[in-house]
């Protein structure tokens, strides 16, 4: 059987079909980098099953052993992994795009508490309630009929689309390109960013970061926003400079926010957590039962298909692939 091992424990479903797929070694803990290192030696690990909490850089896969043919994040984005380096290393890498209704889903949870002020309502609860709130407190944004702007119109940008035409909103988007009429249902196209975002009473963004880039959400395109706009951003941290957001929120151009990822994750800035009307999760846009199984049993599929020399569905470098096979 081929080997492998998880950098962590995961679900009881994944560690059983781990377990009956393959030789595994399944740790009781989050391994550290010095660890994951002598047990993929000692265990001569082919396989890597990891999630986006290890930082798979250059420096730790120049210490991993060279039995290592595929590693396999159990996540749709792989910011965490320096591909250049794990190709020039011969090591596949997968990740496993299986999140796409629960990140809606969620996206949808952070649209709603945004603009009805959840945050706020749920502490007035916390503190025991006691006094009828006035018709002029805590009053919220109306979602139904608002202008939605979608950055990123990809499988989780069109879930999004989907669910706030339920909400009867007006969906705008921009993309690196122009989805098809059928994908689009009625979806207003923007070229420009910045055209956009004058008409966007609620901004949510779906699309990945690009390391070392400046974030695409800064002051200019707050200040671009109507006054009074909604942010909301289930993708990645590093896509809004969140200093230009606390000033904005601060200083009320922008109304509220609904942030599931954060720039120094797992350390949310002190001034976003001390700001009520914002709403925040964990990074727990794929927290369901089933979701967590799919990315686990995806990860495995890519694992298997790699180690039975089959391109896995979800290469990244698909080139070490092709090295892989040659060596």
């Amino acid at each position: 059987m081929h080997r492998i091992m998880l950098s962590r424990p995961m679900q009881p479903a994944v560690m059983a079909r781990a377990r009956q797929r393959f030789d595994a070694y399944v740790p009781d803990h989050a391994l550290t980098n010095d660890e994951l290192v002598a047990a993929a030696v000692e265990w001569r690990a082919q396989g890597l099953l990891f999630s986006g909490a290890l930082r798979l850089d250059a420096a730790l896969l120049a210490r991993l052993p060279r039995t290592l043919r595929v590693a396999a994040t159990t996540s749709v984005g792989f910011d965490h992994v320096d591909l250049d380096a794990a190709s020039a290393a011969g090591i596949i890498v997968t990740n496993a795009p299986v999140v796409t209704e629960c990140t809606a889903d969620a996206t949808m949870l952070h649209i709603l508490a945004a603009c009805r002020r959840a945050r706020e309502h749920l502490r007035v609860i916390e503190d025991g309630w006691g006094r009828s709130l006035g018709l002029a407190e805590l009053l919220g944004q109306r979602v139904s009929g608002s202008a939605l702007g979608i950055v990123g119109m990809g499988r989780i940008g069109q879930a999004v689309a989907q669910r706030a035409r339920g909400f009867g909103m007006r969906v705008l988007y921009h993309s690196r390109r122009r989805v098809r009429a059928a994908d689009e249902q009625g979806a207003q196209y923007f070229s420009s960013l910045h055209e956009m975002l004058p008409q966007a009473q609620i901004l949510s963004l779906h699309l990945p970061a690009v390391a070392g880039a400046a974030p695409l959400i800064g002051r200019d395109a707050l200040a671009l926003l109507p006054r009074g706009a909604i942010v909301v951003n289930t993708a990645r941290g590093a896509l809004i400079d969140e200093d230009a957001l606390i000033d904005a929120l601060t200083d009320g151009r922008i109304a509220a926010a609904g942030l599931d990822v954060f720039r120094n994750e797992p350390h949310v800035d002190a001034r976003l957590r001390a700001l009520p009307q914002v709403f925040m999760t964990p990074h727990t846009g794929s927290a369901t039962v089933q979701t967590r199984n799919d990315l686990g049993f995806r990860g495995l599929d890519n694992l298997a298909a790699a180690l039975d020399a089959r391109m896995p569905p979800d290469a990244l470098n698909p080139s070490a692939f092709t090295q892989t096979l040659n060596a």
